[in-house]
């Protein structure tokens, strides 16, 4: 893929030059980006990357596709070359989701559609007796849009305050969770390495549902072969589903493995590229130095949105990346120490809470079992809690 020339180069336009670091640039292939200041429709918008793009007859290539980003694409004529909008809205979207799943909705979690002010405490009535439930709306990011139901007065708050709004509820399941960057063309489906999903961790976040890193190394040595089987099973089916309706390149699920009832529960489709390609890719790339072959996720990603051929996915399985995001503690990270460690380090200039303030990369993985980290993790927490 890297060698093969692009009739019509590419402009990958975003935010943050991380996402879009997974091929080399050159004649066909460009990132436009800024200071981090301005968001992708703000660059696009922008009249000389407007310039830019048509003096060189490029594609156009963004991050996430927005009917906003859509729009402006038309107007301008770029030819964009992200999958619908409006798909990937209606798969995205917790509400619409379930019925575009179908029958593959079995996957997910016991769960009801409903207005707010129409739920029940009792909604679950076979789960226990604590019956905690999981509440969650149309769209979330980083874990934002879900809520944890403990309690009463939990739901009859957010009844006083949305009880018009559409809600998936789900049973609450305890347990890890992991992820898979998948790449779907018309006549083919690749899928990616598996990953333990870090999430909720302090100090990294103040959130216990945002997603903060991911681990390739561990769920080889906590998942069963009979766990892995059924996880590739949901990552096939919902691969197909989306082939059918037409989405290329690449999406991503969150599966969560409910530790009681051994049982695995698809909980999450991002339709766009999940923010772990790159960093996958660049351990593809070093897998690929020691003579492994195929592609790498993100290389596949492209592919698969310029109509080229698609061969393998280059396996891996170690590595790992933690972010800290923006919290009450933690609004500024001094990052020497780590850097000092051997950890790959990437600052960002955000001040918004839950953002991503700081990401470590390793080459190695950072977790010893669910929620448990391992030497190396333990060094990167306790350096980051010194300046807490």
């Amino acid at each position: 893929m890297p060698g093969n020339p692009i009739e019509n180069p590419i402009f990958y336009v975003t935010r943050s030059r991380e996402r879009a670091s997974g091929l080399p640039q050159n004649d066909s292939y460009k990132i436009i980006s800024g200071d981090g200041s301005k968001d992708t429709l703000e660059l696009l918008s922008d009249e000389k990357i407007q310039k830019e793009i048509k003096k060189n007859n490029a594609s156009v290539l963004v991050f996430k596709n927005t009917i906003q980003i859509e729009r402006l694409a038309k107007e301008k004529e770029f030819k964009l070359l992200n999958p619908s909008a409006e798909l990937a809205e209606e798969i995205e979207n917790k509400v619409t989701q379930a019925k575009w799943l179908g029958e593959l909705s079995d996957f997910l979690p016991p769960h009801h559609i409903t207005l707010v002010k129409k739920i029940t405490k009792d909604i679950f009535p076979s789960k226990d007796k604590d019956d905690h439930f999981i509440l969650q709306w149309a769209h979330s990011h980083t874990g934002e849009g879900t809520i944890h139901i403990k309690k009463r007065a939990d739901l009859e708050k957010i009844q006083k305050d949305f009880p018009e709004r559409e809600t998936r509820i789900s049973e609450y399941i305890k347990g890890p969770v992991f992820t898979s960057n998948i790449v779907v063309s018309p006549d083919k489906i690749l899928i990616g390495n598996i990953s333990y999903q870090i999430t909720g961790l302090k100090p990294f976040t103040d959130n216990i549902f945002s997603t903060i890193g991911n681990d390739w190394g561990l769920p080889h040595s906590i998942l069963s072969e009979s766990q892995l089987e059924k996880f590739n099973k949901i990552a096939t089916a919902v691969a197909e589903k989306m082939q059918k309706s037409g989405w290329k390149g690449l999406f991503g699920i969150d599966v969560i493995h409910a530790e009681e009832k051994d049982e695995m529960h698809l909980i999450e489709i991002n339709a766009r590229q999940p923010a772990s390609t790159t960093y996958e890719s660049e351990l593809q790339q070093i897998s690929r130095s020691h003579g492994v072959p195929g592609m790498t996720t993100f290389e596949a990603h492209v592919a698969a949105l310029t109509n080229k051929p698609l061969t393998s996915l280059i396996g891996i399985n170690d590595g790992a990346q933690i972010i800290q995001r923006v919290t009450r503690e933690v609004k500024k990270l001094d990052t020497s120490e780590l850097k000092n460690e051997g950890y790959r380090i990437t600052e960002y200039n955000n001040s918004k809470a839950n953002a991503d303030l700081v990401r470590i990369q390793n080459t190695r993985g950072i977790m010893e079992s669910h929620n448990k980290f391992n030497k190396r993790g333990k060094v990167i927490k306790e350096i980051i809690e010194k300046q807490v």
